[in-house]
């Protein structure tokens, strides 16, 4: 069913996510929007939850909806969002439900499609679904016609298998390697412990209990919910740490010395890693990256393209050039060989074999350039953002202007990037320089540029 007029938007950039038992997350909510969902995909559909304490109340009400179209539902339990759109491609189901809210907090959840090729659903089909879930163009199955829900309890199992073929496991056990792991109480506690040991590394977790509450820190990795973490590993002696976000697709690292990386930084190193091994290639991350990740890959002998922000706009583009490598700044890293998504669960493993070969993490970080970074936002109502935009673009002095998502601004020693939001009355303004108070500074002056412009 193609959408004949433009309806209001559901979808975010990460699926449709709201307070629970609030009328945007509720169990009304979910099975419209399930059935929805069951009448595009009119097939096969699988369905996970991450660990939230209100995953089992509108995984049920999305059941439901998407039985009542006539859809079969295999039911995947707990696991990471990579872990069924895994499945989801190697089965070949009709599509994919994940519940989940990602990183936001504990009284959030939500709800991300994923296309039949494993991928997180085109902006295209999602605007389809939102058509028929405001029109209520529903397909209602006959009482004899209704779907049925059974388990799919091997997800799991078949998701680490999939990894474990895609790397030097043989090198790993060797390195006899040793580390830290925080599941952040999310689905990450199913998998990456399993994983780890079928590489016979030895490890310790935190926060490995799911727990919808998240008692342990908050699911987003920023580096304040880091901190047992970067001290586990400084008192421990261990090869690295790692933590992961609340549906395990986004992975961040700490070093063997406890130094938290940004996600700029496991992004760089792989992908040097990544076209070094393969003789050149081209690299895929968004406008937001550091410089770090161009400069790694040149040294590495490859090239880099930028896209809008999006781990499926990164994806899709991948699947267009035929790039050898991609991701996001915030640890999102894909893996081409092994599915076209966000995958924390491969990202430790591609750490491991890196260092497993090449040495200490430490060491490796050491040839990748350093650079700081200032976020800060400003007001700005919705209806002026585009002619906002535009005279920036028109009026910069910066030495070259990029307009593929906002306005990024190359000057001589970093950039400025000017997004609009897509949920909020703002402009966010990103800098990058070679020094924290340079950054800091470009922030400060083309904030100020930007609301010059939106009062004028």
């Amino acid at each position: 069913m193609a959408a004949e007029e433009k309806a209001p938007r559901l979808f975010g950039t990460n699926g449709v996510r709201g307070v629970v038992n609030t009328p945007q997350m509720d169990c009304r909510f979910a099975l419209r929007l399930g059935m929805a969902i069951g009448t595009f995909m009119n097939g096969t559909v699988m369905i996970a939850t991450d660990a939230r304490t209100s995953n089992e109340m509108l995984k049920s009400s999305c059941v439901a909806g998407i039985m009542a179209t006539g859809c079969e539902v295999l039911d995947l339990g707990v696991v990471p969002t990579p872990a069924i759109q895994y499945a989801v491609r190697k089965k070949g189901a009709a599509g994919g439900v994940m519940i989940t809210a990602s990183h936001n907090p504990p009284e959030f959840n939500g709800v991300k499609c994923i296309d039949p090729d494993g991928t997180e659903m085109s902006r295209r089909n999602e605007e389809t679904i939102e058509f028929i879930y405001h029109k209520e163009a529903f397909e209602r199955a006959g009482w004899e016609s209704i779907g049925r829900s059974r388990p799919y309890p091997t997800a799991a199992e078949e998701y680490v298998d999939g990894i474990l073929a895609k790397v030097d496991g043989a090198a790993i056990r060797k390195a006899n390697l040793r580390i830290a792991v925080d599941c952040s109480n999310g689905a990450a506690a199913y998998t990456t412990p399993r994983l780890l040991e079928k590489l016979g590394v030895r490890y310790v977790t935190l926060n490995g209990d799911p727990n919808g509450a998240f008692p342990g820190h908050h699911s987003e990795p920023t580096p304040e919910n880091t901190e047992e973490l970067v001290n586990l590993v400084k008192q421990g002696g261990f090869d690295f740490g790692v933590i992961h976000d609340g549906d395990a697709d986004r992975s961040i690292f700490v070093d063997d010395q406890g130094r938290y990386m940004y996600g700029d930084r496991s992004l760089a190193l792989v992908a040097y890693n990544r076209v070094l091994d393969m003789k050149g290639g081209l690299v895929v991350t968004t406008v937001g990256s550091s410089m770090c990740v161009e400069d790694a890959v040149k040294i590495g002998g490859g090239t880099v393209m930028y896209t809008r922000v999006g781990s499926p706009v990164v994806a899709r583009a991948m699947m267009e050039t035929g790039a050898v490598f991609g991701g996001e700044e915030n640890g999102g890293l894909i893996f081409p060989e092994h599915q076209y998504c966000r995958d924390g669960g491969m990202s430790v493993a591609a750490i491991l074999e890196i260092i497993a070969k090449n040495g200490r993490l430490s060491d490796l970080l050491e040839r990748i350039p350093q650079y700081s970074q200032f976020k800060t936002k400003t007001p700005c109502p919705d209806k002026k953002k585009e002619s906002v935009m535009a005279k920036l673009a028109a009026t910069t002095e910066g030495v070259r202007v990029d307009t593929t998502d906002g306005v990024k601004i190359f000057v001589e020693d970093g950039w400025v990037l000017v997004r609009p939001s897509g949920t909020e009355p703002i402009f966010r303004v990103f800098t990058e320089a070679k020094t924290p108070e340079r950054a800091e500074a470009l922030a400060g002056l083309y904030k100020k540029r930007v609301n010059q412009l939106i009062r004028g």
